[in-house]
Order: structure tokens, then C-alpha cells, then sequence
């Protein structure tokens, strides 16, 4: 290890084990490491050991706690020289005093060290490397220390180097940057080698490799810091042709217009550029020391057609704070501090073809405290505008891909359903699972973890994961539309439940196996294409079935078979199939009989048995094609006639 921190996992149960750290064992006399044993604790001289247990592993952390600065004249506890620390630890895993793992760590840390002097602005050369290596050594990726495994750093000591000898990288990311390639004559390596080499090979010189450009090509390169700031009229002539579905909204000032997103990784990202026609409904945690204000309201949007026009802003207070603030600290009632801040934000965008008619925004604020974690709201919402007889008519399109899937539970009260998915945290456990909607066209696939005791009665267990993956199907029926009315029958479709299979087989009162376990529900939602509204197509769901995949549960014995509990996955799978609008059209009979001669449909092809005598045939002039196909007939013919017996008859006359 290079730095003060290095993390490892311990595989397995790691319940009842010990885990100890031992400063420098190597003996000092015969170099040689000294014998183990599991007395020795999580601390060692400037060490500390931190172990995070999990499912079947173990985060095993080993850390130094001391400043790694250099010495000022007159200081102490700091680093003499700029290679701080040279040291050998060793991290073992025990079960009483059987040990079960061991770690050995060749720590060489160098000092933290700050540039003083001048700072040359000149960009960095990098050669061609259509001509050149780029280095001799690929591997060596950290300056002034050991690459471990990298047997071509110079920065690696012998004795380093003997930590990893038998594991060094190969090819050319380990140093051989000059490898002998295939057609070379005087290459050995090839695995199989044609019937044609050495006949046909390359003699050339290594300089001249094919290796040359194996890493991406080298330039000057100068950094840039992107902007969000872009020109919106290339000339004052040019008038904004208006929006297409995905492009970023602008502002006034020709700026994205921007509302708070989850970004790939899951964290929310502040200046994330809204997106015509592409709705989203994200929730971002945040603590009163981390709060900031997002885009302010009187910031005027571009319609599409270089208009510009005002937000209509409703302010409304919180009344249930419970909703959104999710964890609070207890503190003193006198050292409380609060602020007034924003809880939600609901944009709604009235679109017509290609331009923006009107924006909605309902802001939702409230008292977040000191020591409370506030989980902020950001929905963003298009809706088409529709004029019928002088009256405006607010319609969402047709489902689009990435919007949540409407479902209604048309049997209860309240019509308002959901249909979900896991969003496993923490662990894994079903217990501490959340949802999450299911996306129209989306494919999605997850799942979460069931603790199972050994003595668990198989009927009781199905039912519980029965009950587990029917709560997330909280529905009926499902919208054929993103703009399906509860008051319309005809504008939902019932889901069809398909039970699951159960064999009724008998384990003989074999306690931790139980068959037929529905784990699995698969979600199967056919769609279509039935038309597009201003070019944008609008699919809409046809069917909707739900089934049961079963399993053979097993209970599985850890370490010993000291535990009681084993785990259950169950999963949850959605598939979007789409199908045409209308049913094709029939196949007749005489375009299956033609099909049985299609060239194209077939891997025989009677047409072409006698192509050669066929006027596409255009290797010969056709005179000749047709005088040999005349001769092979005519020898065919006589042939035939020899072979009669009669003719053998007439011949001995």
C-alpha cells in the first residue's frame, strides 16, 4: 500500500471472528516473517484495524492515524524524510485460536508535500504514439511509488518486487511495449499456426510494431470547463424555430432553465437542464448547513418562437412536515435554529406543437430546523393544450418512454393504484426495501433478500412471499394511456393474475427445504404504436398479465451451522413487449407455395438447378452455356439407352 488507507474483504460468515492487526513481523535476525498467532488486537503502533460486517462479508479496513506532514524545524511527530514509513503488517482472522485468514501489507507511504516555485502554463506534449510508445512501462501509474504487480517500475524496490513476482501484469500494459507479432517470421507464439508459415509471413523490424497506437492517440490537450451558458441565434436574422422533444428549455438570458435531478449515480445534481416533453419526479435529501436556493421564479423561459414569458408562481405553506422531514437530532430547544425554505416544487409546462403556451409552478415551503434532514420534492410535468369550442383542454400525451405506468384499483373507493418495484438499501433485506415505479418502456429487474428460519413452515413461507410480491401490484387495471379517466372503463385494462403452479410435493417432514416457492413475479405489459400527435408517437397498453415463477427453497449451512436463518431471494421482473397496431395480414395459399421456391426464404433453391443455362447466368456467352447444356443432355440421354437391356440384345446382334 501507497497511502493510509487500504480496504480488503473476509468472504464468509464472520460472526464469532476475531480480527487482529500485528505491526512488523518479519524477524529481524533471518528476515523471515515471524509465526502468527491470534492474540494481537485492532491496534498496532500507529495502525487501527475497522471491521464493517455484511452478508456473508466483512469490510476489513486498515487505516494510519498519524500526520504524514514534513518536519518543520523544532516539530515532532512528523515525517523526518520524505519516505515517511516503511513497515510490514500483517491482519489475521480468527476463530478462537484456529486462524482462518491472513493478510500480509507492505506499507511504503511518502510524506504529503506541497509545490513551491513557479507554475508553468504550458501544455504537456504527449508524442505520437503512431510512431512512438508512449512509455515504456504502462503499468507504473502512480508517481514516486510502487505500482504493485508492475514489475517495470523503477520505483519498486527488490524487496517489494518479491512481494508480487509471480503475479506481474503481461503483455503490453506490463511493460513489453515491443511485443513479437504474430506474422512475424521469427514468431513463435501463435497457438495455431496455418499450413501457409513461415511461406507468407512479415520480416520487419520490431520499431515498425503493430502495437504502435495500442493506447488512445497522444495530443496537446488544454482544459476546458464546460458551460451551461450556450448562444441561442447564431444571427440576429435567425428566428428560434421552437422545441423538439429533448431539448433542453432556455432561458431568457440564453442559459439552461434548470431544476434539481437525480443523476446515473443516484445523487441529485442542482443545475440539471429540464428536457422538452420529458417529465420527471425526483426527491433530493438535504440538512439546513447544505441548503441551497434553486433557479429563482421571476426568470423568464422561452416559449420557442424567441418570445419570452413569465412564471405564474403559487406559494403554499407545509402542513404536514412529517412527509418530508425524515430524521431529526435532539438538541436543546434554545440552540435550535430555523430557517423558512423550500419543501417542494411542482413545474407544469402547457405545450402546443412546438412551443411553450404557459408555466405553473407551485412552490411548497416550510420551517426545516437545525439537525433535521429535509427530503425535497421536483416534479416537472408537460401538458398538451387542446382548444375545443373557446375552452382549453389540458391533455397528456400518450405514454412515452421513462413515464411512470398508471395503474387504478377499480374495486376500492379510492381508484388511485400503483404498480412498483423494488429499490433495495442498506443490506439487501425486504424488510428495509423501498419502491419505486414501474417506467413505461423501461425493462426493469430487482429484487430483494428474505430471512428464512430452518424450522419455517413451507405453507406459512409462501404465503408471506406471496404477500410480499402482491403489495407490489396495488391494482386492477392499468391505464391504457398516460391520460386514462378514472370515470372510463374503457380507458384501463384488467390485469390478468395467473396463480402460481404448486406441485403439492412432500418433503417427508425434512425440515429447511420447501418446494414451490413463488420467488420470482415476472410482469409482462404488450404495448403498441397506435399514431403520433405532432410527430411525437403515442403507444398505448393493450394487455397487462402477472405470473408466479417457483423454486426449490433450501436452507444453506454456513460456517459450523451455527445460525438458524438463511436468505430467500425473491425478484420482481418487468418485460415491455411491443406488438403491431393491427394484425398482419393473412398468409394465402399461393404465397406459401411461392415461399417454398423464394431464393431468399430457403436454403434450397430449385430455380436455380439449372442457372447455368439461364439467361441471368452471365460467366459465358449464352451460345455456349447452351450448346454444353444440349451436349450434357445428349450424353445424358444415351446413357439411359445403353442401360436398357434391350439395347444390350440389339448390340450382340
Amino acid at each position: 500500500m501507497s497511502g493510509p488507507r487500504v480496504n480488503s474483504l473476509f468472504l464468509g460468515n464472520s460472526s464469532g471472528v476475531n480480527f487482529s492487526i500485528i505491526l512488523s513481523p518479519r524477524d529481524e535476525e533471518t528476515g523471515k516473517l515471524q509465526l502468527a498467532n491470534c492474540s494481537g488486537s485492532k491496534r498496532a503502533g500507529d495502525w487501527n484495524l475497522v471491521v464493517t460486517p455484511g452478508v456473508n462479508t466483512a469490510k476489513v479496513t486498515v487505516s494510519l492515524t498519524r500526520t504524514l506532514e514534513l518536519c518543520l524545524p523544532n516539530a515532532t511527530e512528523c515525517c523526518s524524510s520524505p519516505l515517511c514509513m516503511v513497515e510490514t503488517l500483517q491482519v489475521l482472522a480468527c476463530r478462537g485460536s484456529v486462524m482462518l485468514a491472513q493478510l500480509l501489507i507492505q506499507a511504503e507511504i511518502f510524506a504529503n508535500s506541497s509545490f513551491i516555485g513557479n507554475v508553468s502554463e504550458n501544455a504537456t506534449i504527449i508524442p505520437n504514439q503512431a510512431f512512438k510508445p508512449l512509455g515504456s512501462c504502462p503499468c507504473n501509474l502512480t508517481a514516486g511509488a510502487c505500482d504493485v504487480r508492475c514489475c517495470c517500475d523503477l520505483e519498486c524496490t527488490p524487496d517489494l518486487q518479491q512481494l508480487f513476482s509471480g503475479s506481474c501484469f503481461t503483455g503490453v500494459f506490463g511493460g513489453d511495449v515491443n511485443p513479437p507479432f504474430d506474422q512475424l517470421c521469427s514468431s513463435q507464439s501463435m497457438e495455431y499456426t496455418p499450413e501457409w508459415f513461415p511461406f507468407l509471413c512479415v520480416q520487419s523490424s520490431l520499431d515498425n510494431t503493430p502495437f504502435l497506437g495500442y493506447f488512445y492517440h497522444g495530443s496537446t490537450s488544454t482544459a476546458e470547463v464546460p458551460s451551461f451558458k450556450i448562444p441561442l441565434q447564431t444571427s440576429p436574422g435567425k428566428p428560434f424555430t421552437g422545441y423538439r422533444e429533448g431539448d433542453p428549455i432556455i432561458t431568457e438570458e440564453d442559459e439552461y432553465f434548470t431544476v434539481p435531478q437525480q443523476s446515473m449515480a443516484g445523487q441529485c445534481v442542482g443545475n440539471a437542464p429540464v428536457a422538452f416533453l420529458r417529465n420527471f419526479d425526483v426527491k433530493c435529501l438535504t440538512n439546513l448547513e447544505s441548503y441551497k436556493e434553486g433557479l429563482p421564479h421571476d426568470v423568464r423561459i422561452n416559449t420557442g418562437t424567441a418570445d419570452f414569458l413569465q412564471q405564474n408562481v403559487v406559494y403554499r405553506p407545509i402542513t404536514d412536515r412529517g412527509k418530508f422531514i425524515t430524521e431529526s437530532e435532539s438538541l436543546h430547544a434554545a440552540e435550535v435554529l430555523c430557517q423558512n425554505v423550500t419543501f417542494a416544487e411542482h413545474y407544469k409546462f402547457i405545450w402546443k406543437d412546438k412551443n411553450i403556451e404557459q408555466v405553473n409552478v407551485t412552490v411548497f415551503l416550510g420551517s426545516l430546523c437545525d439537525g433535521e434532514t429535509l427530503t425535497q420534492r421536483f416534479a416537472v410535468e408537460f401538458l398538451s393544450l387542446k382548444s375545443t369550442n373557446g375552452e382549453e383542454l389540458f391533455e397528456n400525451p400518450g405514454y412515452q418512454a421513462g413515464k411512470p405506468v398508471r395503474a387504478a384499483n377499480m374495486n376500492s373507493s379510492d381508484p388511485l393504484g400503483s404498480l412498483n418495484i423494488w429499490q433495495p438499501a442498506g443490506r439487501g433485506l425486504c424488510a428495509s426495501a423501498t419502491y419505486r415505479p414501474v417506467l413505461f418502456g423501461v425493462d426493469s429487474y430487482s429484487g430483494c433478500i428474505l430471512e428464512v428460519d430452518i424450522n419455517e413452515d413451507c405453507s406459512l413461507l409462501r404465503g408471506n412471499v406471496t404477500e410480499k410480491l402482491n403489495a407490489l401490484v396495488q391494482a386492477t387495471h392499468i391505464g391504457k394511456r398516460d391520460n386514462s379517466s378514472y370515470s372510463d372503463l374503457n380507458d384501463w385494462v384488467e390485469i390478468i393474475r395467473l396463480d402460481a403452479f404448486s406441485s403439492n410435493v412432500s418433503t417427508g417432514g425434512l425440515k429447511g427445504i420447501c418446494p414451490d416457492i413463488p420467488a420470482n413475479l415476472n410482469i409482462r405489459i404488450i404495448f403498441a404504436k397506435v399514431g403520433a400527435v405532432q410527430g411525437i408517437p403515442q403507444q398505448q397498453i393493450l394487455a397487462v398479465q402477472t405470473s408466479y415463477s417457483t423454486v426449490l427453497w433450501q436452507f444453506q449451512c454456513g460456517l459450523g451451522c451455527k445460525n438458524t436463518l438463511s436468505f430467500l431471494p425473491i425478484t420482481a421482473s418487468v418485460q415491455f413487449i411491443e406488438v403491431p397496431a393491427q394484425p398482419p395480414i393473412p398468409v394465402t395459399r399461393y404465397h406459401k407455395i411461392y415461399a417454398e421456391f423464394d431464393c431468399n426464404q430457403n436454403d434450397v433453391c430449385w430455380p436455380q438447378l439449372l442457372y447455368p443455362l439461364t439467361r441471368f447466368y452471365t460467366g459465358e456467352p449464352y451460345s455456349q452455356c447452351l450448346a454444353k447444356g444440349l451436349l450434357l443432355a445428349f450424353l445424358i440421354l444415351l446413357a439411359a439407352i445403353m442401360s436398357n437391356p434391350w439395347f444390350s440384345k440389339l448390340w450382340k446382334r
